[in-house]
């Protein structure tokens, strides 16, 4: 989603780089991801820490779910670019960091960051400010999904080759989207090249979560509608699973935000866990 006025990302994509900043300066370490780069693109304002849905502690989950997502996909760009992958594809870029916090993982691959052309234009400028610029091995792909343009196409117009392997992923999307455009996706991502691989999150009926993290569910899918970018699909693992092997993929597995808060939290003192919602499909062609 975008500001259609700015360009700029929507709400939603700042508020995730946010949480990212804030896992850094309010929680001790260690720290499950290190990013105060969307910090510095979103540029919120002195008094951001201050904002409603920056509370520390009320906030707490959602801000160790957010860096745990984030450390997983970037331990799975690790592990398959030590494999040989060289191709990076990220669906709904927003506001991701990976390329400028860790060169020395994203200059092993091509990254392909696919947003709206209002969003490209402005990261493009605001990484420019910033001093990063926009190195050769990353490209910022305009893709008008409100118009259905065809993302593969423009993927391949940025120099994508669909006949290698590559890395796929979508997070913080498949909830703004119905059930059978995911599908469709899901169709157009099982027709790469064998050895590419798909890490999609997606959200939990309400029936699924702890006790303790429905009304937090409850008050994002308030604050979603109210911006007009509402919350339309939730998934039971087992449905997403079934999509995915629908769609032709070979080998799917659910992994759960419980296994998240095992890999990533189970040492830590201060208590900090991720809240349960939001789960995550992995597959392989």
């Amino acid at each position: 989603m975008v500001d259609e006025q700015t360009g700029a990302p929507d709400s939603s994509a700042v508020r995730t780089a946010l949480w990212r900043a804030m896992h850094v300066q309010v929680d001790p370490p260690p720290h499950v991801l290190e990013d105060e780069v969307g910090l510095r693109l979103a540029a919120p304002g002195a008094d951001w820490r201050h904002r409603p849905d920056m509370d520390p502690d009320a906030t707490s989950g959602f801000r160790a779910a957010i860096v745990a997502r984030a450390r997983f996909i970037e331990d799975l760009i690790a592990e398959q670019a030590d494999r040989g992958v060289t191709q990076y594809v990220i669906l709904g870029a927003g506001l991701d960091t990976f390329a400028q916090r860790r060169p020395e993982i994203a200059s092993r691959v091509r990254v392909f960051e696919v947003d709206q052309p209002g969003t490209q234009a402005w990261k493009r400028q605001r990484l420019d400010e910033l001093g990063y610029g926009v190195p050769d091995w990353l490209h910022l792909v305009p893709v008008d999904f409100e118009a259905s343009e065809d993302w593969l196409r423009g993927l391949a117009a940025a120099g994508f080759d669909s006949g290698g392997p590559a890395v796929i992923v979508s997070t913080g999307v498949t909830m703004y989207l119905t059930k059978d455009a995911t599908a469709a996706t899901l169709r157009q991502i099982a027709g790469l090249a064998p050895g590419s691989t798909l890490a999609m999150t997606f959200l939990l009926p309400t029936e699924l979560l702890d006790d303790a993290d429905r009304p937090g569910l409850r008050a994002s899918e308030e604050g979603a509608q109210a911006s007009g970018t509402p919350f339309i699909s939730f998934y039971e693992p087992s449905e997403m699973l079934e999509l995915a092997r629908e769609a032709g993929f070979q080998d799917v597995r659910h992994v759960s935000g419980a296994s998240h808060a095992e890999r990533y939290f189970a040492d830590r003192s201060d208590g900090l866990r991720p809240s349960s919602g939001e789960d995550l499909l992995l597959a392989t062609i």
